[in-house]
């Protein structure tokens, strides 16, 4: 066992250093990437890790989960967050924005396709088939991410009882999410405190210390120029950030009017965006009582749809915002009955600028300073607490979804036994085989097409 471990540090230092990577070779791999990039946030950090870690070396180990960690503590798509993070790293602002755009867009454009077809042909018998398949697939698969994300946070009791009050909560109190992130924050301010020792943050992404040869971006190399904290830098691209955003919401409200949907989503998507801490489930609830309860833009039903359709396609999870944007302004006829396309269209793109905006500000203007006090506990205590408290959200999100799909609020005799069947079987495949996301929807969206042709569906 020595002998190998000698050789194979032989090998690595036998290796050179990748070349310099040019801005044009890193625009191809982020729009390759945003291609590809199935498999949800787990997937996505794992292709990047293939890729730009053990690969391609344009980023160490250490320095590619030092980027995660940050990510991890940011509202927002992390795998999106740490695309543009790699990308400012290696070609300072732009490379951040290209590779965040990039990230992104495949997916708007393949969500816009697909909700234009699901709004035109979802009445067609083959593709109600598919959706009755997929749906209760998603029950199983936000179960599966409450179980991923509880097992990394719910390290003690105090962490699971902020988890079990924030279930009822939103499940059965239906308190609006935001006072639940702030009520989480607050117990783990005052957790960090009293007991530092139980709201420290996990290690679900570190602990590795392997190497690859030599990188691009090593343990040692000197962060570049644009990487050191500069308080001018931050309050200069804070401002250009936050001034964008001012500037587009206000001109949509003076071109469209305060009520108007697009200036609705905007200022909402906004707020959801502050939100979205452990991920697109836990924001999931909140968007849901925003897009479906206060402005009905889509119904439960096309909500559940949303989902399905987010998760076949690549990209952050988080992108179903453009499809409640799309079926908003399609809905809501916000260009008249004879532009439901056009309307659907800018609904997806107001929805998706102003969720992923402000990522690309906590990238670009808070790396340098949000890493230097990344083990203070007096910031990371609360991240924790809410992380613990995203788990009970999510579970509840579960429950609606089961609630809708398998009609359990009605008598048993009025229960969708098929669709729960499907769903039982989709839950053993992700539990007992580890079943990829795409294989699994590929399966259960077969069985569904399959079921719905008989008699008893």
């Amino acid at each position: 066992m020595t002998l190998r471990i000698m050789q194979q540090t032989e090998k690595f230092e036998a290796l050179s250093a990748p070349r310099a990577i040019s801005l044009a070779e890193a625009f191809w791999y982020w729009l390759k990437l945003g291609f590809i990039s199935f498999g949800g946030p787990t997937g996505q950090i794992a292709l990047m890790h293939t890729d730009l870690v053990e690969h391609r070396r344009w980023i160490s180990e250490q320095r590619f989960l030092h980027a995660l960690n940050y990510c991890m503590l940011l509202p927002g798509p992390e795998a999106m967050q740490l695309a543009a993070y790699i990308g400012w790293l290696m070609h300072r602002k732009r490379g951040g924005i290209m590779a965040g755009l990039l990230f992104v867009l495949p997916s708007l454009l393949i969500l816009i396709a697909l909700s234009w077809i699901y709004l035109s042909f979802g009445d067609v018998p083959v593709v109600a088939g598919v959706l009755f398949g997929i749906k209760p697939a998603i029950v199983a698969i936000v179960l599966a991410a409450a179980g991923r994300i509880g097992v990394r946070s719910l390290r003690n009791g105090w962490l699971m009882g902020i988890a079990v009050l924030a279930f009822i909560a939103i499940a059965l109190l239906q308190l609006p999410f935001p006072l639940i992130v702030l009520a989480a924050a607050i117990a783990g301010l005052i957790g960090g405190r009293l007991l530092p020792e139980k709201f420290q943050p996990g290690g679900g992404h570190a602990g590795r210390n392997k190497t690859y040869g030599p990188a691009l971006i090593d343990d040692h190399t000197p962060a570049p120029e644009h990487a050191k904290f500069c308080w001018k830098k931050l309050l200069m691209i804070s401002a250009a950030g936050i001034g964008i955003a001012l500037i587009s919401l206000l001109a949509l409200e003076f071109l469209t009017g305060s009520y108007h949907p697009l200036t609705q989503m905007a200022w909402f998507f906004t707020k959801a965006a502050l939100l979205t801490f452990g991920g697109a489930y836990a924001v999931l609830p909140y968007v849901y009582q925003g897009a479906v309860t206060t402005y009905q833009w889509l119904t439960p039903e096309q909500m559940i749809d949303g989902l399905a359709l987010g998760e076949t396609t690549p990209g952050p999870l988080i992108m179903i915002v453009a499809f409640v944007g799309f079926v908003g302004g399609w809905t809501k006829e916000i260009f008249g009955a004879n532009s439901l396309f056009l309307a659907g269209i800018a609904g997806a793109c107001v929805a998706t600028f102003f969720t992923f905006l402000p990522s690309f500000i906590f990238i670009l203007a808070g790396a340098p300073i949000v890493e230097s006090t990344r083990h203070d506990i007096r910031l990371t205590a609360p991240l924790t607490a809410i992380s613990a408290a995203v788990v009970g959200v999510i579970v509840s999100l579960a429950v609606f979804f089961a609630e809708h799909v398998f009609h359990f609020s009605q008598p048993f005799a009025q229960w969708d036994l098929i669709s729960f069947a499907i769903g039982i079987g989709a839950a053993f495949a992700i539990w007992r085989y580890k079943l990829g996301t795409i294989k699994l929807l590929a399966a259960c969206a077969a069985a569904g097409l399959v079921v719905s042709y008989l008699p008893l569906v």
